[in-house]
């Protein structure tokens, strides 16, 4: 059963996704850009997943897309609020 085009063109918005968010963390200094750049890559993984799952007509797609956005949001959650914190003590904050 071979994969149809329109899979291979989700797939390929994916990767390009997944490359963007990837330069993000790797490139960016900024935590808030890092942290947009992750969600990124985690909302390409998300496609892929959902363009597999419409492709084999499974729902199983749908439970690891539903698995990754809770894992995203507590991810932003506790993130956010460590940067916070560590904004009001130290006022500058470097990634490294």
């Amino acid at each position: 059963m071979p994969i149809s085009d329109h899979v291979t063109a989700y797939l390929i918005v994916s990767a390009l996704l997944f490359t963007i968010g990837a330069m993000g963390v790797l490139v960016r200094r900024n935590p808030l850009v890092m942290f947009m750049s992750i969600e990124l890559m985690l909302n390409a993984v998300n496609l892929s997943f959902m363009a597999f799952a419409h492709f084999l007509n499974s729902v199983d797609g749908w439970m690891f897309v539903f698995l990754v956005l809770t894992v995203a949001a507590a991810e932003v959650v506790v993130g956010l609020a460590i940067i916070v914190s560590i904004f009001r003590s130290r006022h500058e904050i470097d990634v490294d």
